[in-house]
């Protein structure tokens, strides 16, 4: 199953927790769920709106904006390396119907160059 999320800024964290959780449909088992995209990631964090604020601020101070030779084609390389170290997807166990997710645990689509319509994928 896929579904599009819409981000409003160039960095942004989105919670999907609920929309992965409609998409499950075994009992038991694992899911995937995949940004199919390479300036966007897929992360398990806590959803508490300062973190997600301090999420974003790390991001951009994790990569310099610019110097890269990627830049010269479509000026987003600091995207794209950001999105390299969160990744494109996360497993998640599925217990009862139910992703097996710890207390403070959420699923959040990392958005790196936006804002996008970016598609996720859960199987």
């Amino acid at each position: 199953m896929e579904f599009t999320v819409s981000t409003d800024a160039e960095r942004d964290v989105v919670d999907i927790t609920d929309r992965v959780a409609d998409a499950v449909t075994a009992d038991t088992g694992t899911v995937t769920v995949f940004a199919e995209h390479t300036t966007a990631g897929v992360v398990v964090n806590e959803a508490e709106p300062r973190l997600l604020d301090d999420m974003e601020a790390f991001l951009g101070t994790l990569v310099p904006d610019e110097g890269w030779a990627h830049d010269e084609l479509d000026g987003n390389a600091d995207a794209h390396l950001r999105s390299l170290v969160l990744g494109a997807s996360e497993t998640i166990p599925v217990e009862n119907g139910s992703l097996a997710l710890g207390r403070w645990q959420s699923v959040l689509l990392v958005e790196c160059d936006g804002p996008r319509e970016r598609t996720v994928w859960v199987g």
